[in-house]
């Protein structure tokens, strides 16, 4: 069993959609950074249907995907809520668990999240 150090390093991925590349961008040069992320990935190009104040809506977006730490994730997502444009941003924490995460890759995230003051 995972101690509570343990638990907060463990990596993170979160689910992040943009109206547009730059934005995608700006958020993820602000997270890395600030040693919110190890690294973002932008996935340029989806569509994305949904309801919004009762109407069906369609948009195309950019896909982010972000590399964090538990720890690291809440401060990750307020600066992703504070720099997005929409009125209510997707942003979804989704932790990694099990053996099938590169241990090395695991340890990356957590020594790129840790800020270079502690």
């Amino acid at each position: 069993m995972l101690d509570r150090a343990q638990l907060m390093s463990q990596p993170t991925l979160l689910y992040v959609t943009t109206p547009d590349k730059g934005t995608a961008k700006t958020i993820a040069t602000a997270l890395v950074e600030q040693h919110l992320a190890a690294c973002v990935n932008i996935l340029p190009q989806t569509q994305s249907i949904y309801r919004w104040n009762g109407v069906i809506e369609e948009a195309d977006e950019c896909v982010v995907l972000v590399k964090t730490t538990t720890e690291r994730a809440i401060s990750a997502r307020d600066l992703i809520v504070e720099q997005h444009p929409a009125e209510t941003p997707c942003v979804i924490a989704l932790p990694i668990e099990g053996t099938g995460t590169h241990p090395a890759f695991a340890n990356w995230i957590k020594a790129e999240t840790t800020p270079l003051n502690k």
